[in-house]
């Protein structure tokens, strides 16, 4: 969320005391915390690169520059996102005097940290299906960087402009608009080879979700704290703070709590939104140590070519025998994908590429020992295989019985465990740069979620109530894999607390929250196309 502040004609009569307490100079033990943080991550994260690489023979030097930029880039998305977003978790703490701000960043970068190590990145992968098939096969390509490129600068240049605008912006929005942006792109640039654009199914559930969380949020947190002035009798919970002190204990604990879980939460949800591009990036620069997991255990291998012995028995009970197959498996099946459309070769693509990949398999023995050359290529050959299956389950393409759906569901699971999956590195360079994006925005927040949204400062427990929607509605979003805005979530349940407490609403934020709903996915597709257009031009 941005700031509003520039948006409202007043100063509020709280902000001077907040203005006060911001100036403060940081406590010398959250200095000596964030410090330690600091150094220990990037300890970890050099050595674990370090580790990775280490058994790589460097031929040239450029693709390591290109990784290096493009990892700078990315980070930079996951910095302006945590000044931009995250920085909404800690907003109620400080408002409320809860917590000193110093200690609150350091509590809620701490908190992330914990949600992004504890994330699955099903989140990751999700934003990672809407790109066009094509170019995540060839990401190593010009095109492939001209597209990772162009929607991470894109959603970077938009989240500064709305942020120093003072428009409230969702990153998620801005980087669903980047990523739509890129697909129309690609497939207008390339309208003659019939390349794909957006996966639109896909990109209409992700919609789905960024325009009913909002409405969650207003009225979930309305009733939330509706139920709370029937049920619980306590004065001081719903009186808005005072000077300097702080609130009441028990207040005081509930408060901090739900800063907590909306900080582990986000990090769990937003943290994800750059890991796959990230992943991106490290299979395009240095796919030997990075387009399949070298951390699978010889067991799984054993239980992927018992699974792969059951899906290829069942994809051929359904192959077309009057079908022949015309071209190589993988481009019949990224046919497949680009259309939607069920060919009557398919089938026969799906069983081949199935059966040449435990082949691959029962060669190698451990995805490590696959040599350099061939790493993308089983790498490709395993993500239309998984995302072919998704797509045939999703529209019910092809009639599996139930049995036969949960075998194909599991061989799935375990192709996805080679070719999805996030280093520990990663997640905690993630998690520093949200973190370090959270202390550099946290002051263009806490004003407008305390004052800016409602005609009257919030209380303590339209805080609470907030937060705890919040909290709840990004761990149901996490759970199904789906991204979710924070900011949109929080901005919204605030307002619905206000709402049901008749405190009235400030419609010239709404007013700009609801401007930035309209603009910022066109604004941000645009962006990213004009960029793909750009890099094109230089890429081959």
């Amino acid at each position: 969320m941005a700031d509003l502040a520039t948006t409202v004609e007043s100063t509020p009569s709280g902000a001077s005391l907040l203005d006060r307490k911001m100036k403060k100079s940081p406590a010398w033990v959250s200095t000596i915390l964030v410090l330690a943080a600091l150094v220990g991550g990037l300890t970890y994260i050099g050595y674990h690169v370090a580790g990775d690489l280490g058994n790589i023979t460097v031929i040239s030097i450029w693709p390591y520059v290109l990784l290096a930029v493009a990892l700078l880039i990315a980070l930079s998305f996951e910095f302006v996102n945590g000044f931009h977003d995250t920085a909404n978790a800690v907003a109620t703490v400080i408002y409320t005097h809860s917590l000193e701000p110093n200690m609150a960043v350091v509590w809620s970068g701490l908190c992330n940290l914990a949600g992004v190590l504890t994330s699955a990145g099903t989140v990751a992968f999700t934003i990672i299906t809407l790109l066009p098939v094509e170019l995540i096969l060839k990401v190593s390509s010009g095109a492939g960087f001209a597209m990772v490129f162009a929607l991470l600068i894109a959603a970077i240049l938009w989240n500064l402009g709305t942020w120093w605008l003072g428009l409230p912006a969702s990153s998620t929005h801005t980087m669903t608009g980047s990523i739509i942006g890129v697909g129309v792109a690609n497939q207008l640039l390339s309208a003659s080879s019939g390349t794909s654009g957006v996966d639109w199914a896909q990109a209409t559930k992700v919609f789905q979700v960024l325009l009913v969380s909002p409405l969650v949020g207003f009225g979930c947190a309305a009733i939330l704290f509706a139920l709370a002035k029937l049920t619980i009798k306590y004065p001081e919970l719903y009186q808005a703070p005072k000077d300097n002190t702080p609130p009441p204990w028990p207040i005081r604990l509930l408060l901090v709590l739900t800063c907590t879980g909306v900080s582990f939460f986000h990090g769990s949800n937003d943290g994800q939104k750059g890991m796959g591009l990230i992943m991106l990036i490290l299979i395009g620069t240095v796919p030997t140590a990075y387009a399949l997991n070298h951390a699978v255990t010889h067991r799984d291998m054993q239980d992927f070519l018992a699974a792969s012995e059951r899906a290829v028995s069942i994809v051929d009970a359904h192959v077309d025998r009057n079908a022949i197959l015309a071209g190589d498996p993988r481009s019949e099946l990224t046919e497949y994908l680009r259309t939607k459309k069920l060919q009557p070769d398919t089938m026969t693509a799906l069983r081949e590429n199935i059966r040449d990949l435990e082949g691959d398999v029962q060669a190698y023995g451990d995805y490590k020992h696959v040599p350099a050359s061939q790493q993308t290529n089983v790498r490709n050959d395993m993500y239309v295989t998984s995302e072919t299956l998704r797509v045939m389950a999703k529209n019910h393409a092809v009639t599996f019985n139930p049995d036969e759906q949960a075998a194909l569901d599991s061989y799935k699971a375990k192709v996805d465990k080679a070719t999805k999956f996030i280093p520990s590195w990663v997640k905690v360079a993630v998690a520093l740069a949200l973190g370090l994006g959270t202390m550099v925005g946290w002051k263009r927040i806490v004003v407008t979620v305390g004052e800016k949204i409602g005609k009257e400062h919030l209380t303590y427990a339209q805080g609470a109530c907030a937060e705890l929607v919040a909290m709840a509605t990004i761990f149901a979003a996490d759970n199904f894999g789906l991204p979710v805005s924070t900011t949109h979530v929080l901005s919204s349940g605030v307002a619905g607390t206000m709402a049901a407490n008749r405190s009235g609403l400030q419609f010239s934020t709404i007013r700009n929250i609801a401007a930035a709903w309209v603009f910022t996915l066109p604004a941000a597709a645009l962006l990213s196309g004009v960029l793909f257009w750009l890099f094109r031009q230089f890429t081959s």
